[in-house]
């Protein structure tokens, strides 16, 4: 198994802060609209929830199957890995 290049490694964190520069924004517009510091937290904190599940679910839509061919069950594939393994 190769490691994982640099780029990968540092995904994760990529989206993370992505969606915290979404959740500053948001909280931003609220707070401006509403003059209200409060609010505007608890919908920042709604902001990055949200942006962060959204990101995660588009970065597993758009990974690439490790083999298209295949189309058992990830599970199954996996346990056949570990007893070809073992």
């Amino acid at each position: 198994m190769s490691r994982p290049s640099l780029r990968e490694r540092l995904k994760p964190v990529e989206l993370v802060g992505f969606a915290a520069v979404l959740a500053v924004f948001t909280g931003g517009i609220a707070l401006i609209g509403t003059r209200d510091l409060q609010l505007s937290v608890i919908l920042a904190g709604v902001a990055f929830i949200v942006a962060l599940l959204v990101l995660a679910m588009l970065a597993l839509a758009a990974g690439e199957p490790a083999d298209p061919e295949d189309t058992r069950p990830l599970q199954d594939r996996r346990d056949e890995e570990r007893n070809r393994d073992a």
